[in-house]
């Protein structure tokens, strides 16, 4: 049996006729920049994210970049944020002109390990970038009595946790503003690059709606009040993720049911992920570790099963970060340890119960 790592084709079959019907919409309107599905789905994600604001960019990376911009962040500022993520939220942090400044992770969730982050304030520290790693929200309490303790933004990272909750409450309701990728890949995903920002802050929306569009308001279209950028969302994309939104919750209540088997299978036999007791896990990547990473991959692979890893070098371990920070191996050992030995098993809402337990049972073969 083959199970690839994720399956978009087998998403889309599920959903086809209304997928076509929305891009042969935007065709044959021929509404290819802006328009009502743009601002049909940023209002609709906004609402989805417990009522807050929302606009459509380019990209999650863009949304970052954006949003650390409109909160007024740059050079001689500094931005607190994990060692163990995507490289991009380093590199957002990089753009605007700002610092990152890494803190450790915790083992059981792989999230920034908010006990450390105090420790890492400065005069210059404007902000703080948790990343809802994995699609597990934060420790938010905490992080948010710190962040009002010194003054400080939280802009979160919430590019892999589309639909995931935190006492109850959606992520990018959870800080100040909130960048998510809606990538192919990703839980909530696009039929191209994608993204979009969030925040209860109508101002701040705002502003990013504007410098993603060259600095021009919408109401003002031949003016342009801002030094900007072209990163607006794609119309066709916006179409797809109007189309899509409505399945969300149903497709990560099957991604639980998968990680809620895996964890009921594999926990005595391999180290599985933990969870918080207060949040809604969202899984969109599942990982398991152990020592010999890659021998396991190898042998998974020969059984059919796909595998991944997220991520095998931490964000102060990559050369270009290295060049500009001077990081060394040793600064953040638990996310060290975590990126040697993760390895991410295929889980996606389309999965057949055949292939929940062939990835189940070819692990536990390959491990004992």
């Amino acid at each position: 049996m083959k199970v690839p790592f994720n399956d978009l084709k087998a998403q889309y079959l599920t959903i086809k006729s209304e997928i076509d019907a929305a891009i042969l919409s935007v065709i044959e309107r021929t509404a290819f920049v802006g328009g009502s599905d743009i601002t049909e789905f940023e209002s609709m994600f906004g609402q989805f994210c417990d009522g807050a604001e929302a606009t459509g960019v380019a990209n999650g990376t863009d949304g970052l970049q954006l949003a650390l911009k409109a909160l007024e962040i740059g050079p001689g500022d500094e931005v607190i944020t994990t060692a163990h993520s995507f490289v991009a939220t380093a590199e957002a942090i990089f753009n605007v002109g700002a610092r990152p400044v890494f803190v450790d992770i915790q083992r059981n969730t792989c999230n920034i390990d908010e006990t450390k982050i105090e420790a890492a304030i400065t005069r210059r520290t404007k902000a703080i970038i948790p990343v809802h790693l994995y699609g597990q929200p934060c420790n938010m309490k905490k992080i948010r009595e710190i962040a009002d303790c010194y003054d400080l933004w939280i802009v979160e990272d919430a590019a892999q946790s589309q639909g995931a909750r935190y006492e109850g409450v959606r992520t990018g309701a959870l800080g100040d503003i909130a960048a998510f990728s809606l990538y192919p890949g990703k839980n909530l995903g696009a039929y191209g690059d994608a993204g979009i920002v969030v925040s209860r802050d109508p101002d701040l929306i705002r502003t990013v709606r504007q410098l993603s569009d060259h600095g021009r308001d919408r109401a003002a279209k031949f003016d342009h009040g801002m030094i900007g950028v072209n990163s607006r969302l794609d119309t066709m994309q916006a179409a797809i993720l109007k189309a899509k939104l409505p399945h969300l919750d149903g497709w990560n209540a099957r991604r639980r049911q998968i990680a809620e088997y895996f964890n009921s299978r594999l926990s005595n036999i391999v180290e599985t992920p933990g969870a918080l007791p207060n949040v809604e896990h969202v899984y969109h990547i599942y990982c398991i570790r152990t020592a010999d990473r890659d021998t396991l991959a190898a042998k998974l692979k020969e059984r059919g099963v796909a595998t991944g890893m997220h991520y095998p070098t931490p964000m102060h371990l990559h050369s270009g970060v290295v060049a500009k920070l001077g990081n060394k191996r040793g600064d953040f050992p638990e996310a060290e340890r975590t990126a040697d030995t993760v390895l991410s098993l295929p889980i996606y809402a389309e999965m057949t119960d055949a292939q929940v337990e062939h990835v189940v049972t070819s692990v536990a073969a390959c491990l004992t």
